[in-house]
């Protein structure tokens, strides 16, 4: 799966097949799990759901709350609509929300920009290391921390 395209984060045709996904798992597109996913593909870096509860509450001028956020969250992630960065307990838009696959993310400790990778041979690697120690993997999660090359340019 190395070939696909990647959809610019927030744009109407990332929000149109993030819809398409969640319709043809069955699921429905309401208003406010549009609101949900307009919202995350806007931040420039993994959000939480406090975050995106705040978007939301400003663009509706009405208070969401997470815990409903985080049930919207679940539901993507199982849809792959998003992922979640589990060492910032935050979420990104999926920007090819119609191809599964393992990711790879580089978190800046500076800036908290979060870059997705897509590089199956390594992703392959780590389920095959873990099949052979006798482990089934289901959805391994590969994060480099470090600094981005912005926030290195800008320390020399």
């Amino acid at each position: 799966m190395a070939g696909h395209d990647h959809l610019e984060s927030g744009s109407e045709e990332l929000t149109r097949a993030a819809q398409a996904q969640l319709e043809q798992s069955g699921e429905q597109w309401t208003k406010m799990r549009e609101s949900v996913f307009t919202a995350l593909a806007g931040f420039s870096r993994p959000a939480s759901a406090y975050d995106i509860a705040e978007a939301v509450s400003l663009a509706q001028d009405r208070r969401v709350a997470a815990n409903s956020v985080y049930r919207i969250l679940d539901l993507f992630v199982g849809n792959n609509l998003a992922r979640r960065v589990e060492s910032e307990n935050a979420y990104v838009a999926n920007t090819h929300p119609n191809c599964r696959h393992d990711c790879i993310f580089l978190v800046c400790d500076a800036c908290g920009t979060t870059t997705h990778l897509d590089n199956d041979s390594i992703t392959a690697a780590v389920r095959t290391a873990a099949s052979d120690a006798g482990f089934t993997p289901e959805r391994p999660v590969i994060e480099v921390r470090g600094r981005c090359a912005a926030c290195t340019a800008g320390s020399n």
